[in-house]
């Protein structure tokens, strides 16, 4: 146990030391949060030092949740996890829906940030490509399996289904990331919070006004469109992973040089 928690301080450390990004995630930074009480959601990008790179030792991610593992967070609740730059870079490469919303969320929501961070956000082209479309397209379904009560896992929130007749959250993430894929798609954009009337609309979803018939339809209409564009966006088809990899070098580079730990 204490080496557990030895290795956590640790990760702590690099991951405060070394971020170049941090922002809210999460259901306020999308605008369609029920409540002003809700937890809060972050997500943050850090450069480890060489010893973590080209050493021994071993750093992707760091998570701190205020509440316990397996838990629910509650109001006032802080979810954090912050990836290393390394591994930010291949899933956002790959078009990971949730690890691109930090590069659109408004600068409000902009917990802290360095130049290198500037770059990212000022530079998403650096990561986005056409397959984008197939992981947004794979988290649809998987939220619609969800609310089917296909995905084969339990029921995470039956007061919602004892309350509406179905789980309004998974109605309303399959159609919110339906929505921003196809946005991101045709503009290489993510509007953050999202845009009316879309978002009074993902509001009554969430509150049970509107019905899990109106959420399949919408996602069957938005899923039709996203493969649609999986090969007609204006995005390039592939990510251009040397320009990604020179930027990767030169990032870390900086970052050792900076905080002299070459």
């Amino acid at each position: 146990m204490s080496q557990l928690k030895h290795a956590t301080a640790a990760f702590a450390e690099i991951a405060e030391e070394g971020t170049i990004l941090r922002t809210r995630v999460g259901s306020e930074v999308h605008g369609v949060s029920l409540t002003a009480q809700a937890d809060r959601d972050e997500m943050g990008v850090c450069v480890e030092p060489p010893d973590h790179v080209i050493g021994l030792g071993s750093f992707e991610q760091y998570v701190f949740r205020t509440q316990p593992e397996g838990s629910r967070s509650g109001p006032g609740d802080l979810d954090l996890v912050v990836y290393s730059l390394r591994k930010w870079m291949r899933l956002a490469l790959e078009g990971n829906p949730t690890v691109i919303l930090p590069l659109f969320v408004a600068d409000s929501e902009v917990v802290r940030i360095t130049r290198l961070g500037e770059e990212l956000r000022a530079r998403p082209e650096l990561v986005l490509s056409r397959e984008v479309a197939h992981r947004f397209l794979g988290y649809l379904s998987a939220q619609r399996l969800g609310l089917l009560g296909e995905r084969g896992a339990r029921v995470n929130r039956p007061e919602l289904v004892e309350r509406h007749g179905f789980d309004t959250k998974f109605a309303y993430h399959m159609v919110r990331v339906g929505l921003q894929g196809v946005e991101l798609l045709e503009t290489g954009r993510i509007t953050l919070p999202v845009a009316r009337p879309w978002r009074d609309r993902l509001l009554r979803l969430r509150r049970g006004e509107l019905d899990r018939e109106f959420a399949l339809e919408a996602a069957a209409e938005l899923e039709a469109r996203l493969r649609e564009l999986a090969t007609a966006s204006p995005l390039p088809e592939r990510p251009d992973r040397d320009r990604a990899n020179r930027w990767l070098v030169r990032a870390y580079q900086s970052v050792w040089e900076e905080k002299g730990w070459l």
